[in-house]
């Protein structure tokens, strides 16, 4: 699963990378784990305990790391989930918020581990940069106001103007 090409997101955890592994390849359905390795006497862990777990999810490379609770996660980063239809954006939605996530404003959610995620409905960005102004400022307006996004209700937002 590892290569030299591309990119890999490292995602630094306290303890329950193996656990965020495992939640992650779950809810997303082609999620796959790859190496795991362990802290040994070098140390800075305690040795044998999990160091690094590899994942992918959406055709996306991760490496869990376990560096401890210095770095928590905050919404200055986040990832966003391109929705194929109004089905999928609510099954994202709903497995990320439950045991523990939070809805927060605009489809943005944080999981169970901290990490936030945009799940992005089908037509929600194009109404957002519509290249009506008016449009766009109406629809924005409206996805403002909203914790899971709503299509149907931004598109009736871009119309009435």
């Amino acid at each position: 699963m590892s290569s030299s090409n591309g990119f890999t997101t490292c995602l630094w955890f306290d303890g329950n990378a193996q656990a965020a592994a495992d939640y992650y390849v779950s809810v997303f359905k082609d999620g796959k784990t790859g190496r795991t390795g362990y802290y040994n006497e070098a140390g800075p862990g305690t040795a044998g305990d999990v160091m690094v777990v590899e994942f992918e999810i959406n055709g996306q490379k991760f490496v869990g790391l376990n560096g401890g609770p210095q770095f928590p996660f905050t919404e200055a980063i986040s990832f966003q989930i391109h929705c194929a239809d109004e089905a999928e954006s609510d099954y994202y939605y709903d497995e990320l918020t439950k045991d523990g996530g939070q809805e927060s404003a605009c489809g943005w959610v944080k999981d169970k581990f901290g990490v936030s995620w945009q799940v992005i409905p089908p037509g929600a960005i194009d109404l957002v940069t519509d290249p009506d102004p008016g449009r766009a400022a109406r629809a924005t307006a409206a996805m403002m106001k909203m914790k899971k996004l709503d299509v149907a209700e931004m598109r009736r937002a871009a119309d009435a103007g």
